[in-house]
């Protein structure tokens, strides 16, 4: 399964149990791979500090107000773009790598205005920790 694949994998197990409150190891399920687990399981438990960052940004909005599916997108993003290092990979993926497969995520899963909203928070943050040289992998 290629990397893309399994981040999205990680945002649905991740967007499941946010929403229903399944837990995070079923959404997943027994053959999800190390690299999707990794990244659900860190957006999860980093959840509360994403959504502080997120709230911070989003301009108008409360973290309430943004879609499940959008919030999740964002936090599976924040984990690789801040905690890169952490999550295991042959390949890991730059900040900016980690806001495209966000933003795609967008696109394919979420209405017209989610590309350009999660790119703009994202983005954001990005400049913001870079200027305060913040996080493992920035």
């Amino acid at each position: 399964m290629r990397r893309s694949e399994q981040r999205r994998a990680a945002v649905i197990a991740a967007y499941q149990h946010d929403l229903t409150g399944q837990p995070l190891a079923e959404a997943l399920g027994r053959d999800a791979a190390p690299f999707t687990r990794a990244l659900a399981w860190a957006a999860v438990e980093r959840a509360p500090e994403f959504d502080e960052l997120i709230g911070d940004h989003a301009h108008g909005w409360t973290i309430e107000r943004i879609a499940p599916l959008e919030r999740n997108i964002l936090r599976v993003a924040l984990v690789e773009m801040l905690y890169g290092d952490a999550v295991p990979a042959d390949q890991p993926i730059s900040p900016e790598g980690a806001i495209d497969e966000a933003v795609q995520s967008a696109k394919t899963f979420c209405g017209a205005d989610a590309p350009g909203f999660v790119n703009g928070i994202l983005d954001a943050i990005l400049r913001e920790v870079r200027e305060n040289a913040r996080y493992e992998h920035s």
